[in-house]
């Protein structure tokens, strides 16, 4: 074992003037000097904590910084980049040269990380440095997916291949009201939905079928599309998530939003859903609060809540056997009806080093410990035992008898979790975890295209201009707001393809091409 990672794993920190390994990436060295006491600067998406209203998180750095200390050296800080204008602060963060930035999370599927890669500002990882630094990662993560994590050879990404998680998206809603509509087996397709939302809009004069907060993004559009196709997005071309291919044919490029006429079915629903009264009329201005519907729902005065797969069996549906006892919340996912649903990519969480980081040894070996070592990761992701939870008789976690319900942990650790030091929360539902993670394995359907890196450079205008015709129009398509559904979706494909839509279906295609060749 080598002598760096021996002062990691073996006891206290060797003082060494120098380490010296083989690595290097521009002017920066991954040597590194264990007399110099350094502090990582990990940057991650999030709402700073309140220190003085919620000191868990400063107080668990103050633990977690003493065992880095003595391992390492080292000690960590964090740098939250806000949800409001995430893109644009982010990329301010992740560009700065001065040094200041060491570790960053990064996604490929929302937060553009082969953008960052491309102009620089993420560091090439050699193989030699991730087993010095990083050995218990680098022996987690195998050739394939190390691949999904290259550019032009090299890695620059740690992908979050060992956490399994569910995130496809999809109606939650109320088993009991459901068989009250005469659904005996609940809600699975749009049809289901559409007569759930008749019976409630019909029997629960104080309940909103859906309260939405009228976001325009694609999700329900792309769910009904999902739905009734076997159509499979290509992930990294952040434009609303609308080009892709076929199940069928997996070597055409198309969009559905552009052709076919499941965009019609859909605009025609939205708008029976919109005269039904599924929603407020005002729906496209009630933009101020993304959670009031679901707070809604949990005192029952809505009927469905619209998320991700692992919201619902770790957070709704065990509140909601608090709050509305035996509304027996179920999950109707988008593609159940044609059973159409994709593994999550190894890199919708990663870490990446800033290339301008002066410490990317030291902070591949805070990763490393962040991820593998017991006690740091159950700091980092829970807090200190007893202050911020405790263990019952089924090694579940549980908030201690005297928990201040101001505290709660923010790091936003979504780049690195481990199952194997995972424990979990008492409250979620793990059945209805095995329960979808069973069907979902069985069902689900992946390609080779995660590592297809895109080269926007010959249509980076007309993406930018279907982006703008996408937010003009969308709103109003998601949510019925024309009277002839069928011409506002004509309307909008004009102006799609005025925008430059089919110049960007043929260089995907050109792309896509290339790259089945060259397999």
């Amino acid at each position: 074992m080598k002598g760096f990672l021996k002062s990691i794993f073996f006891g206290s920190v060797v003082l060494a003037s120098s380490l010296a390994t083989a690595c290097k990436i521009r002017d920066f060295t991954w040597d590194d000097n264990l007399a110099e006491h350094v502090v990582i600067n990990y940057v991650t998406i999030g709402t700073k904590p309140v220190e003085s209203s919620n000191p868990a998180t400063k107080e668990m750095l103050a633990e977690l910084n003493k065992i880095l200390t003595e391992k390492l050296n080292a000690e960590l800080k964090i740098t939250y980049i806000p949800e409001e204008d995430t893109q644009k602060n982010y990329d301010i963060e992740v560009k700065k040269q001065d040094g200041s930035v060491d570790l960053i999370g990064t996604a490929t599927d929302w937060l553009d990380a082969w953008s960052y890669v491309k102009n620089g500002s993420f560091s090439k990882i050699p193989k030699d440095c991730l087993e010095e630094y990083a050995p218990l990662t680098y022996a987690q993560v195998t050739n394939d997916d190390w691949l999904k994590c290259a550019y032009k050879g090299d890695i620059y990404l740690i992908p979050e291949n060992k956490y399994k998680q569910w995130t496809n998206h999809g109606f939650m809603y109320r088993m009991d009201w459901a068989k009250e509509a005469g659904l005996e087996n609940g809600v699975h397709s749009w049809e289901d939905l559409t007569e759930y939302f008749k019976y409630v809009k019909e029997n629960k004069p104080d309940v909103i079928p859906w309260d939405s907060n009228g976001d325009i993004s694609s999700y329900h559009g792309e769910g009904y599309i999902q739905s009734k196709t076997d159509f499979i997005i290509l992930e990294g071309i952040n434009v609303s998530r609308m080009f892709g291919v076929s199940r069928k044919n997996l070597e055409k490029v198309y969009s559905p939003f552009y052709e076919g006429d499941e965009l019609i079915e859909y605009a025609k629903l939205m708008r029976e859903w919109n005269n039904m009264g599924v929603w407020k009329e005002s729906v496209l201005h009630n933009i101020s609060d993304n959670r009031k519907n679901r707070d809604e729902f949990y005192a029952g005065l809505s009927s469905v809540e619209q998320h991700h797969c692992q919201t619902w069996y770790t957070q709704v549906r065990p509140e909601m056997n608090k709050r509305q006892p035996g509304s027996d919340v179920e999950f109707f996912w988008f593609g159940e009806e044609s059973k159409n649903i994709t593994p999550m990519s190894i890199t919708h969480g990663a870490m990446a080093v800033s290339n301008y980081s002066l410490n990317k040894g030291r902070a591949l070996a805070v990763y490393d410990l962040l991820r593998n070592d017991p006690e740091c990761y159950r700091l980092f992701n829970y807090g200190i035992l007893g202050a911020d939870y405790e263990i019952d008789e089924n090694n579940h976690r549980v908030l201690p008898a005297n928990y201040d319900s101001n505290r709660r942990i923010v790091t936003n650790f979504w780049w690195g979790r481990n199952d194997d030091l995972e424990i979990r929360d008492a409250l979620s539902d793990w059945d209805k975890f095995n329960e979808v993670s069973t069907l979902y394995e069985s069902l689900q359907f992946e390609t080779d295209y995660s590592q297809l890196i895109w080269d926007f450079t010959k249509i980076e205008v007309q993406l930018k201009n279907i982006d703008a015709v996408w937010r003009e129009f969308m709103g109003d398509i998601c949510y019925g707001q024309d009277e002839d559904p069928e011409a506002l979706v004509a309307e909008f494909r004009s102006k799609l393809k005025l925008a430059g839509i089919e110049d960007v279906l043929v260089e995907l295609q050109h792309q896509v091409n290339f790259f089945n060749a060259s397999r």
